[in-house]
């Protein structure tokens, strides 16, 4: 009888790691079934991932794309290495079918979340990192978001909220804005309110699923209240 192949069992192999790799499965463990079972969430993994994405992405714009300059670069960057990206890349992967998530997660099927699916993207691509060395991990990035990063540089004008909301404070002498952070609520359902400073002063604030989300949000709420709008 042929063994079934498992939600791990696909991811194991779109990836390039064992389906018993150590750092897999913590790349696939969220913080509410760590909290349950006592064991590692990805949290650190998903630090070190956005990292490496973001180096990844950035080495192939200006290898692929030549004629881009730091500010269009800068754009298509931040198109391509964001929330929504991210978990649309971890959806083209299916990692929701095999993340671990706690009781309550399962229950509002919040493994189907942008935040989470972001989060484990990034914690997957810190697992390969860690087991298969950075080469191999920039190869996965740029194979898996190439296409995203084409259509990107197509229009790199339409900017994420944070980036659009920079380059105007800067432009104007204020600075770049500043954002702070709070998590309210149990970790398989905190919510995150961020404020956002411009020139020292609060001028908007957001909130949302993820610290990203939320910052986001500020952003947005930032803008439309912008003096010049």
């Amino acid at each position: 009888m042929s063994r079934t192949v498992s939600p791990i069992d696909l991811v194991a192999y779109r990836v390039g790691l064992a389906a018993s790799s150590p750092w897999l499965e913590i790349a696939l463990t969220h913080s509410s079934y760590a909290a349950e079972h006592a064991v590692t969430s990805n949290e650190r993994l998903e630090f070190l991932g956005d990292a490496v994405i973001d180096l990844a992405v950035a080495d192939l714009i200006v290898t692929r794309y030549p004629e881009l300059n730091e500010g269009s670069g800068s754009l298509v960057r931040s198109r391509v290495v964001n929330e929504a990206a991210l978990a649309n890349a971890a959806r083209r992967l299916d990692l929701g079918a095999a993340l671990r998530v706690g009781r309550g997660v399962v229950k509002e099927d919040g493994a189907r979340r942008p935040s989470l699916l972001a989060d484990a993207f990034e914690a997957v691509v810190a697992a390969l990192y860690f087991e298969r060395g950075y080469e191999v991990a920039k190869g996965f990035v740029q194979s898996t978001l190439a296409e995203d990063v084409a259509l990107a540089r197509r229009d790199p004008g339409d900017v994420d909220p944070k980036t659009q909301l920079r380059q105007w404070a800067e432009a104007r002498g204020m600075g770049t804005p500043t954002y702070d952070v709070a998590a309210t609520g149990p970790p398989h359902e905190v919510t995150f309110r961020a404020t956002v400073r411009v020139g020292g002063e609060v001028v908007a604030w957001g909130e949302g699923s993820s610290k990203k989300s939320a910052e986001s949000r500020a952003a947005q709420s930032a803008w439309l209240e912008r003096s010049d709008a």
